[in-house]
């Protein structure tokens, strides 16, 4: 298929997310190395849009996967049941990884996007004791 812009699809239209045969793509094969199709929006960074971030902190995420699981854009980058970092060529800053983070507290929080991340993690809220 020819690169398309999204607009000069015709209604209905079938995209394939994959090239070749589905099951080479995706059984035991990365994420950033699978066949996508040029006509997949992982091929295409739309990191342009954001203007906040999520910034990930190791040290309280018990890799629940929830954000994984949630994120409407596949960022989450899971390696065996382990949350390892955002892909931040494809996240637009939506904060659902956040908002379903059960960790107290938060190992996912949105910063502005010119943050620094080490500065951040350094500077991370403390846990939040219950009120009575």
């Amino acid at each position: 298929m020819a690169n398309t812009g999204w607009n000069e699809f015709e209604i209905g239209a079938m995209l394939r997310s994959f090239d070749g045969v589905v099951t080479d793509n995706v059984a035991g094969v990365v994420q950033e190395d699978r066949n996508y199709s040029q006509n997949n929006s992982f091929s295409a960074s739309v990191a342009d849009w954001r203007i906040i971030k999520p910034v990930f902190n190791k040290n309280y995420c018990i890799d629940c996967q929830f954000c994984w699981v949630y994120c409407p854009d596949i960022s989450i980058i899971s390696r065996d049941k382990k949350m390892v970092g955002v892909d931040m060529d494809h996240c637009k800053g939506c904060g659902i990884c956040v908002e379903v983070c059960p960790t107290n507290p938060k190992s996912l929080m949105m910063f502005p996007e010119q943050a620094d991340e080490e500065t951040e993690i350094a500077n991370w809220t403390e846990k939040q004791s219950k009120e009575n």
